[in-house]
C-alpha cells in the first residue's frame, strides 16, 4: 500500500449550507451533497449522530451514493459521551452498532469525544474499553478535553485496548502527539478561532511531512478538519491533500 493510501484527509461532515457556492455549486440540491463531496474526499466523519442516530435506512441511502471505498467515521452519540460520560456502555453500543454493523465495511475508526469535565478514572475508562473489545474489528478514537486522560495510567490503557487518542490542534484544546494504537486520529478544529479560522500553509506542510512519516512507519492517519465557517475546512483539507502527494512524488523518484 503507497504511503498516500494510508493517509485519509477528509471534513468532519459534508451537509453545511453555508458551503453552497463556496463548494457545491447552485445547481447541486443539499440531497446529492454527498455524492458531490465524494468526487473530492474518500472519507468524511459523520458529525450528527452524536446529536442523534441515523435509521439504518439512511446509513444505507449515504453508502449507496459513494464509491465503494469510501469511508465513513461516525462519532458516538452524546448520551454516551456526554449524559453517561462512558458509564454503563453495553445499551448505547449495542443501539450504535445495531445501526452501522450491517455497513462494517464502509467504517473506519468510531469517534467518541468526551466533555470538558469529563476525568479520566480507570475503573470507568476500562469497563468501557472492556465492552468496546466485544466489538471485535472496529477501532475506536477518543478526544478528550481534560488532561487528567493524558496520564501515564490512562494512556497504558489505552495502548493495552487499542484506543486511539485523538490529537486535537486547537488553541484552547490540551494538544499532544501521543500514539497509542496503529491508528492515528487528527481533528483539525481552527487555530486561532474555534471552527472559523485557517491554516497556513506552513502549518500543514509540517502535519504533511508527520503524516508521510507515521504512514511510512505502519500507521494508518485519519485526518478531520472541523473549521467549517467560511469553507476553512474545504481548503485546508484540499491542500493537504496536494502537500502529501508531493511528499509522496518525492519519495517515489
Amino acid at each position: 500500500m503507497k504511503v498516500k493510501q494510508k493517509i485519509h484527509i477528509g471534513t468532519s461532515g459534508w451537509s453545511y449550507k453555508h458551503w453552497k457556492s463556496i463548494f457545491y455549486p447552485n445547481e447541486v440540491k443539499p440531497a446529492e451533497y454527498l455524492t458531490f463531496y465524494a468526487r473530492h474526499f474518500h472519507v468524511s466523519e459523520i458529525n450528527n449522530s452524536f446529536y442523534k442516530l441515523p435509521t439504518r435506512e439512511i446509513v444505507a441511502k449515504w453508502t449507496e451514493m459513494v464509491p465503494d471505498d469510501f469511508v465513513f467515521c461516525p462519532k458516538m452519540s452524546r448520551y454516551l459521551s456526554h449524559l453517561k460520560k462512558l458509564h454503563d456502555p453495553q445499551e448505547p453500543l449495542e443501539r450504535f452498532f445495531n445501526i452501522f454493523a450491517p455497513f462494517r465495511q464502509h467504517l473506519g475508526p468510531i469517534l467518541i469525544q468526551l466533555p470538558a469535565n469529563s476525568r479520566f478514572k480507570s475503573e470507568v475508562a476500562e469497563a468501557f474499553y472492556e465492552e468496546a473489545d466485544r466489538y471485535e474489528g472496529y477501532r475506536f478514537a477518543l478526544e478528550v478535553r481534560h488532561p487528567s486522560w493524558f496520564s501515564e495510567e490512562s494512556i497504558h490503557l489505552m495502548k493495552r485496548h487499542s484506543i486511539t487518542l485523538v490529537f486535537s490542534q486547537a488553541d484552547r484544546f490540551p494538544y499532544h502527539e501521543e500514539i497509542t494504537a496503529k491508528d492515528i486520529y487528527l481533528r483539525f478544529h481552527g487555530p486561532t478561532s474555534l471552527y472559523s479560522s485557517s491554516y497556513s500553509n506552513d502549518i500543514l506542510d509540517d502535519y504533511a511531512e508527520k503524516f508521510t512519516t507515521w504512514a511510512e512507519e505502519g500507521h494508518e492517519v485519519w485526518v478531520f478538519f472541523n473549521n467549517d465557517i467560511g469553507g476553512h475546512a474545504l481548503n485546508n483539507a484540499k491542500r493537504l491533500q496536494e502537500l502529501v502527494s508531493v511528499r509522496e512524488d518525492v519519495m517515489s523518484e
